[in-house]
């Protein structure tokens, strides 16, 4: 099938035409991205964007010589080449004025903890159950520093260490 054919079914809505027209220039675009981008994910970018373009373009009948569809498809990503070169200048241009004051991370907003019902609710705890939150949480001790300690295994500091805060995430009234 032409070029001119394909195009003419293209027109009349033929997917399977569609489908000849990708695997037709897709390589040839793919190419072209990667000889001018430089780069596979944007080659592969330029190649979506370009038959995107390019079947829109076809269906809007918008194609004077269908005979000249390979040189219509070259046209579009010469085009959409400059256009992303231009949108990047323009990035660049941005991110120089104004970088400074975009490229600093905002923290998060931390949530406000109610410090004196945490210590209420880890009074409640029972001494072991506390004694794991308090190694772990305040002094920042290991596992296996708080399992010596209470000559217990680490495995069963993990567990004391789970089921205590559930009884504390209980008692602040917070969904696990």
């Amino acid at each position: 099938m032409s070029d001119a054919d394909l195009v003419r079914q293209i027109e009349l809505n033929d997917r399977q035409a569609e489908a000849e027209l990708f695997r037709r220039m897709a390589p040839r675009i793919r190419l072209y991205g990667l000889r001018h981008l430089r780069d596979q994910s944007a080659a592969e970018d330029l190649v979506q964007q370009v038959l995107i373009t390019v079947l829109q373009a076809l269906r809007a009948r918008r194609l004077r010589d269908p005979d000249r569809l390979a040189s219509f498809v070259l046209g579009t990503c010469r085009m959409t080449v400059l256009d992303l070169r231009r949108n990047r200048q323009r990035e660049d241009r941005l991110l120089e004025q104004f970088g400074e004051d975009v490229l600093t991370p905002v923290p998060p907003p931390m949530p406000r903890l109610d410090q004196e019902r945490l210590a209420h609710c880890v009074q409640k705890l029972r001494e072991r159950e506390r004694a794991v939150i308090v190694m772990t949480f305040y002094d920042e001790q290991t596992g296996e520093d708080v399992a010596r300690f209470l000559s217990v295994s680490e495995a069963n500091v993990r567990v004391i260490r789970h089921r205590a805060m559930d009884q504390l995430r209980d008692c602040m009234g917070v969904a696990a």
